[in-house]
């Protein structure tokens, strides 16, 4: 009975002692995949692409003065007159022009101002403002607004709010092409890396898409934008 006790205890002994061996193999191997799993390489992919901006904000900003307020207002709406029958003859539509109210400046009540500092008592400052997405008429306006000139319009453009306005409103249609050029450059460096360093390129582990960005292609080309995109991504990579 004693020795039965003895051989029991030895095979439970010994299968314990398999077990604990397989289990500590097992882990072993467990421990290496796992840090080869965990290999990876980050790597990014730009897509940058050209177009032509689909809307115009053109502010067109003339002044006029006087020492007679009547006086003032009737220049101010010929000239207004005068600035719409030019965009509209050229073929800017009605519903593309707005008018602003005139700005009016009393220089005799002004702080530190005096009856012989200036010619003309009151000046105003009108804007008339094209939005429109025919950007190839406008840009031609621009150049042929000495004809208005010629009539008697001065024009002031020195100001931040008379700056011309070019937008591109398009962004939702071209991202999901650029996205996947993108991922698809990301792949390409990821490929070559893993290729040189005698590795497989694994699944994606993380992916991280840029901001878009949208700027003019250069100063002399404001209508011509340049979208710009990076994707980072994270692969995994195995012998």
């Amino acid at each position: 009975m004693q020795n039965t006790n003895r051989l029991s205890s030895s095979i439970l002994g010994l299968f314990i002692f398999l077990g604990l061996t397989t289990l500590g193999f097992l882990l072993a191997n467990a421990v290496i995949e796992y840090k080869q799993y965990e290999r990876t390489i980050t790597v990014k992919g730009l897509s940058e692409k050209e177009f032509k901006a689909d809307i115009v904000l053109w502010p067109i900003q003339f002044i006029a003065a006087s020492n007679e307020l009547d006086a003032l207002y009737n220049a101010i709406e010929t000239s207004t007159t005068k600035i719409n029958a030019f965009l509209t003859d050229k073929g800017i539509d009605v519903n593309e022009i707005s008018f602003s109210a005139p700005a009016i400046t009393d220089k005799s009540a002004q702080q530190y101002g005096s009856s012989n500092q200036y010619q003309y008592r009151y000046t105003a400052m009108q804007t008339v403002t094209v939005y429109s997405t025919k950007i190839g008429i406008v840009r031609e306006l621009m150049g042929a607004l000495s004809e208005l000139g010629k009539q008697g319009i001065v024009f002031t453009g020195d100001n931040y709010q008379s700056q011309t306005e070019y937008i591109f409103t398009r962004l939702n249609d071209v991202k999901p092409d650029m996205v996947e050029e993108a991922t698809r450059k990301a792949r390409e460096v990821a490929e070559k890396f893993a290729s040189d360093s005698d590795s497989k390129l694994g699944k994606i582990k993380k992916a991280v898409q840029g901001q878009f960005s949208i700027r003019a292609r250069d100063k002399n080309n404001p209508h011509i934008k340049m979208v710009r995109v990076v994707s980072t991504i994270e692969y995994y990579l195995s012998d």
